[in-house]
């Protein structure tokens, strides 16, 4: 059954059934979201308005396409035999938890017909709603932290902070695998301070596997022009080797696995 959109356009949690979503896009060779080459399924619709987001067309229900739960596992199930060997399914977004009851049976689906690895792609915000049961068909996280300065990260994503970090502290006491990305971005995530906020949090998390850092890039820009919007980060420039190097020696510095 067809899912309607909300008719102010304002995204909610998409609960009922969980027999159908709304689909961005979907990339069958997917090198970097998770170990090994991936099927990776992008979900529509995401509540935080981050400035650098490379996917502003991604950011409501409407700009996906419906499809039902049937139809999204019987096309990972024709690249299953490949994935698993390679590597899996990332579910992405937007945000995935957006659409959480959906997400949850893809996930479990694949993972009873397929035995595939599975990958979260998430920012956490909406993770507070969801049991502990939700999370046992998922093998690994990937969890933006975007900015760990409640001001800041506000300013950068629109949205507070503590929820991102109540899920990752949740993530640590269920003993889930998660990688942590950061985006490294000029005059807005690269404060010495700001780092070592994130440093010194993530260290005692037994769980966290690895830090990814993003380094801030512009490709999204033309589609924030696009959709009309005016994009904030124009100016900024992408981080240089130094400032890569000195912010990956401070998470290194805390026994933490850093990946650029």
């Amino acid at each position: 059954m067809q899912q309607a959109v909300p008719a102010d356009g304002q995204d909610e949690v998409i609960g009922g059934d969980g027999l159908g979503g709304f689909i961005h896009a979907t990339e069958t060779f997917g090198a970097v979201d998770g170990p090994g080459l991936r099927y990776v399924l992008f979900t529509a619709g995401c509540k935080m308005r981050c400035l650098y987001c490379h996917n502003p067309d991604s950011w409501t229900l409407r700009d996906g396409q419906w499809k039902t739960l049937d139809e999204v596992v019987d096309d990972i199930g024709r690249y299953a035999g490949f994935y698993r060997r390679t590597g899996g399914l990332t579910i992405s977004g937007g945000e995935p938890l957006l659409q959480a009851d959906f997400v949850g049976n893809v996930f479990k689906q694949v993972k009873q017909k397929y035995a595939l690895h599975t990958t979260l792609d998430t920012n956490g915000a909406l993770a507070a709603t969801l049991p502990d049961a939700w999370f046992e068909a998922v093998d690994l996280v990937l969890l933006d932290i975007k900015q760990m300065d409640p001001a800041r990260h506000r300013a950068l994503t629109g949205l507070d902070v503590q929820a991102v970090l109540d899920f990752a502290l949740r993530l640590h006491q269920l003993g889930k695998p998660t990688w942590i990305r950061y985006v490294l971005v000029p005059g807005h995530t690269d404060a010495f301070e700001d780092v070592e906020k994130l440093a010194d949090f993530l260290a005692p998390l037994t769980n966290v596997q690895r830090v990814e850092i993003l380094p801030f890039h512009k490709m999204g820009e033309v589609k924030w022009k696009d959709l009309g919007r005016k994009y904030m980060l124009s100016e900024t420039p992408s981080p240089d080797p130094a400032l890569i190097e000195r912010v990956k020696g401070q998470l290194e510095r805390r026994g933490l696995e850093v990946v650029v």
